[in-house]
């Protein structure tokens, strides 16, 4: 555009657009990229130097619990405002968090409860997956239909977990609602009896330790289910997203599954690409709790091939903060048995900057699968039309990354309210150092410049097919 007047105009950065990589400019007005390309005419109100630097889309974490109740009836640490302020550091634009029903509550309520939240505390545009554990009282005939049509196209389930866990039948009418209506269907998937029948007998045995864990949560809990939901996927013909995959062997059920024309999307996290099962050995163990549990270093491998040949297709950060004190971790003391200690970690501020020091700054899979992980990909799978790419029209979530930029993560640096950094003595190569949310300044030069509140609820379009 000839003598063009824009907002912002973000100069020589390192563009990745669908189209290419390359030295361009951005130019940005009401909040959505207008123009792209080198050496654009015209002035802005603000002008971003991103020399030397690179300019991605600004993340999408489609799996994070933020101001959430958990099946046990715990607050996580996190409001909407701390979590999305963490996120914007991490270098995400958009989160995608849990409306958690519990039984006996109507759906609709839940996500109007959930909205409000985020409505006051979010900095960053934010949509939601509605977590089902009660289908009956109209919530499946009335309120989740009602929901989907309103554009809260992503549903949650438990397979494991007894306040919140799905038969198989409630599973199957669930996902014959979504595929009549257009919603996707996403899986915690391991097998309830398993998990129930070994922490039955570590804890007979004195076996209680927060060591224990992982033990309790054994590996074919989490095939066994994957097989399982991928097979009644085949059989409705809904779509579904298996979260946080960590096996070799589950990988493969999903390989296999899209082989075979099941409509079947997968993500794995962090802290299974670069955690393994012996963590659980260190000082604090609980610390790293999480389900499912961490693997090994052959699971890691199967993961990051899954990655690499689209199997895996999103990395997210099932950002689950609790504290280390009563209110979080301990809530049933310090000396609590391993299944009365709140599983997850803190990740929203993390995933960006390991996922790019590995991907990127160590050469593994390279810079334009990094976006596509982190960003684009999570973007179109839930829907989110305009965010998770730099292309015209599109908004003008931006983050500005500096590829040469160093940390060594320390015990508490993050910016949620956990008090802890799981990864932490982890050398990074690679920040972002500024953040935009829809043309707005968010973070400049690594300091914080968001409004809670700021954020806005995102509607998501009718999912498509996953290609295999």
């Amino acid at each position: 555009m000839r003598n063009a007047i824009y907002d912002v105009i973000i100069r020589n950065g390192t563009s990745v657009t669908p189209q290419a990589t390359a030295k361009t400019d951005i130019g940005i007005v009401s909040g959505k990229i207008a123009e792209i390309g080198p050496n654009l005419a015209g002035s802005a109100k603000t002008e971003i130097d991103a020399t030397s630097h690179l300019v991605l889309p600004g993340g999408v974490d489609t799996h994070c619990h933020i101001e959430q109740i958990s099946g046990a009836g715990l607050m996580n640490a996190d409001t909407f405002e701390t979590a999305t302020r963490s996120a914007a550091y991490g270098g995400s634009t958009t989160v995608v968090s849990f409306a958690a029903q519990h039984p006996g509550h109507k759906m609709r309520q839940v996500v109007t409860d959930y909205s409000a939240l985020a409505q006051k505390g979010a900095v960053i545009d934010h949509a939601f997956h509605m977590i089902v554990s009660d289908t009956g009282s109209g919530n499946l005939t009335e309120d989740i239909p009602a929901l989907i049509a309103q554009g809260h196209r992503s549903i949650k389930i438990f397979t494991t977990y007894d306040k919140v866990r799905q038969d198989d039948k409630s599973i199957l009418d669930i996902l014959d609602v979504a595929k009549r209506d257009g919603a996707l269907v996403c899986f915690h998937a391991e097998n309830d009896g398993l998990i129930r029948n070994m922490t039955e007998k570590l804890l007979a045995a004195g076996k209680t330790a927060p060591k224990y864990h992982a033990a309790s949560h054994p590996r074919a809990a989490e095939i066994e289910a994957i097989d399982r939901m991928c097979r009644f996927a085949a059989f409705s013909g809904a779509g579904i997203m298996i979260f946080h995959v960590s096996t070799r062997e589950g990988v493969q059920i999903i390989r296999d599954a899209r082989a075979n024309g099941v409509n079947v999307q997968a993500e794995t996290c962090p802290h299974y690409l670069f955690m393994t099962v012996d963590i659980l050995e260190r000082e604090n163990p609980a610390r790293f709790m999480c389900s499912p549990p961490q693997r090994t270093k052959d699971d890691q491998h199967a993961l990051w091939e899954g990655l690499a040949d689209g199997t895996i297709q999103l990395v997210t950060s099932d950002h689950a903060p609790y504290r280390m004190d009563e209110t979080g971790k301990f809530a049933h003391g310090q000396d609590a048995p391993f299944n009365k200690i709140a599983n997850g970690m803190p990740g929203l501020e993390t995933r960006l900057p390991l996922m790019f020091n590995a991907m990127v700054s160590e050469g593994r899979l390279g810079l334009e699968a990094f976006v596509e992980v982190t960003a684009t990909a999570p973007a179109r799978a839930f829907g989110l039309t305009q965010k998770g790419q730099i292309a015209k029209g599109f908004d003008a979530d931006i983050t500005i990354w500096h590829p040469e930029r160093e940390t060594i993560y320390a015990a508490n640096d993050l910016h949620d309210n956990v008090g802890y950094n799981p990864f932490v003595g982890t050398k990074i190569k690679g920040l972002p150092v500024t953040v935009l949310s829809r043309g707005q300044v968010v973070l400049q030069d690594r300091n914080f410049k968001g409004t809670a509140g700021s954020g806005q609820w995102l509607k998501m379009a009718v999912p498509h097919a996953s290609a295999p």
